[in-house]
């Protein structure tokens, strides 16, 4: 199980480090005005949209599900901080959702929002980190 355990959060580390840096693309690509910048903008989101949080996401959720079904389930279904934990990440995966709603906005050049807002929306992953990994750890109820 420490295997599985290892493999979840080497993964974790890889899709929390894009969805700590892809808003952070966004701020500068907001701010961007000439099409060069605009374009560069384009490949560097879209490739690390799909090539690094896509499938951290992904390999995270599935080294994530493995530990549930194999012990987690059986030994916390009653823990409170489970189910927090679980609801925390399907939020999570909405917001990486929201992250490819703003990247297919930017690669259509229909951005709507200032830098100033994915400033803030840079700010949300830190949240979801802090509650997430306290939950896990700590087992607060």
């Amino acid at each position: 199980m420490l295997w599985l355990k290892a493999f979840h959060l080497i993964f974790m580390v890889t899709w929390f480090a894009g969805l700590f840096y892809l808003p952070r693309l966004f701020v500068y690509h907001a701010m961007s005005t000439d099409s060069i910048s605009n374009e560069r903008f384009k490949i560097m989101e879209r490739k690390l949209y799909y090539g690094i949080m896509t499938p951290g996401m992904v390999l995270t959720l599935f080294f994530g599900v493995w530990m549930l079904v194999s012990y987690a389930w059986t030994l916390y279904s009653g823990s409170g901080w489970l189910h927090a934990k679980l609801t925390l990440l399907a939020l999570l995966v909405g917001y990486h959702g929201l992250c490819g709603k703003w990247l297919s906005d930017f690669k259509h050049d229909r951005n709507s929002h200032s830098h100033v807002y994915f400033r803030w929306m840079n700010e949300v992953p830190v949240l979801f980190l802090l509650g997430i990994v306290i939950l896990a750890v700590v087992k607060p109820f």
